[in-house]
């Protein structure tokens, strides 16, 4: 069985910083693409950060240059370092990632269970 843990959110004031981490456990055999994800009250879920198993990423234009996805394939973690927080950026925060727990059969789709991000004016 395959879990995604996050860690890391929590309250910040606007222009702090936040890092946000994902760590995959289980029975794994490939981790292919991780991304971050977010959720405010009364919106749709939408797409933060991603990033290739070869470490290529996009953003959300709302977020380019201020935040940051990197991982650790060694240690299956996926991290969002967030800087210059804004109160628009307050939402709960979810880790996704594609794994095979067996290297020839096609990846599944894996949600982490969120974490709350605050930032305050």
């Amino acid at each position: 069985q395959v879990q995604l843990v996050e860690s890391g959110g929590g309250l910040v004031q606007a222009g702090g910083s936040l890092r946000l981490s994902c760590a995959a456990s289980g029975s794994i055999a490939v981790i292919n693409d991780m991304g971050w994800y977010r959720q405010a009250p009364g919106k749709q879920r939408e797409l933060v950060a991603f990033i290739s198993r070869g470490s290529s990423t996009n953003y959300a234009d709302s977020v380019k240059g201020r935040f940051t996805i990197s991982r650790d394939n060694a240690k299956n973690t996926v991290y969002l370092q967030m800087n210059s927080l804004k109160p628009e950026d307050t939402a709960v925060y979810y880790c996704n990632a594609g794994i095979k727990i067996f290297a020839w059969r096609p990846e599944s789709d894996y949600w982490g269970q969120g974490t709350q991000v605050t930032v305050s004016s």
